[in-house]
């Protein structure tokens, strides 16, 4: 389907393999090439502190899977257990991650993995006075705080994990990327999106504004238009089955966007 396409896969390293084997299995050249790289905060005692005192929240969401795997990581492998605590997971893939680590989830939307669909659901409408602890990275969308306080909760955030740069030599990075033949880039967040434009820097700017961009949300659409990308496409879902469908489609000359 592919027929050798070169589709650039701009998720963290450790986040890529999946992706980026659907993309080979249909006849695609997976470019990886991470504009994120995800490290653990520095202050891993806060995060224990927290956790010690997790009774004292209703509710507490985490947001992404790195989001889990990055508690678990400062706090021995463990996620306090608590019959009084509200668990509720942004996404699928956060639900599983939970549950894996031996966590009920009590919340997690069935469709639109994403912050929209988790204060759409009817356990988040009457929450005046309830106290909520959302476990992130830093630096990450205020939407949901915002929303939640809104309505009268207190809310509390947890940064587990940060997001940096990777260190490579970019400029030639790029280069070879072109030569190679770079028909589509996929995009799963706003900062890989700004760092990627960051990393191709003022000689390959243009070049990479004319390459069709596969994003998986309304949001990055509208980042990825004001940073001057011509041709751009939003998937079904942020799922990697999704991603790979909308690749499919501007390959092939049907796309949706």
């Amino acid at each position: 389907m592919l027929n050798g396409a070169g589709v650039l896969v701009t998720r963290p390293e450790h986040q890529a393999e999946h992706l980026s084997w659907l993309i080979e299995q249909v006849g695609g050249k997976a470019m990886r090439f991470p504009t994120l790289a995800i490290a653990g905060v520095d202050d891993v005692d806060e995060i224990k502190k927290t956790f010690q005192g997790l009774d004292s929240y209703q509710f507490v969401i985490f947001v992404s899977v790195n989001a889990v795997n990055f508690a678990l990581r400062a706090n021995g492998g463990k996620i306090p257990r608590s019959k009084s605590v509200v668990f509720a997971a942004v996404g699928g893939s956060t639900a599983q991650a939970l549950i894996n680590a031996g966590v009920v989830v009590d919340l997690v939307p069935k469709q639109d993995f994403n912050s929209e669909a988790l204060l759409a659901m009817p356990e988040m409408q009457h929450i005046s006075g309830q106290s909520m602890l959302i476990v992130r990275g830093q630096g990450g969308r205020e939407e949901l705080a915002n929303t939640l306080r809104e309505r009268g909760a207190k809310v509390d955030y947890l940064p587990v994990y940060k997001r940096i740069i990777p260190q490579a030599d970019n400029a030639s990075n790029f280069s070879r990327l072109i030569e190679n033949g770079l028909d589509v880039i996929t995009i799963t967040s706003g900062e890989a999106l700004q760092n990627l434009v960051l990393m191709a820097g003022d000689q390959h700017s243009l070049a990479i504004r004319e390459v069709p961009l596969v994003v998986v949300s309304d949001r990055i659409r509208c980042l990825a238009a004001d940073l001057g990308f011509n041709r751009i496409a939003v998937t079904q879902s942020p799922s990697d089955s999704a991603i790979l469908e909308t690749v499919i489609k501007f390959v092939t000359g049907n796309e949706c966007g």
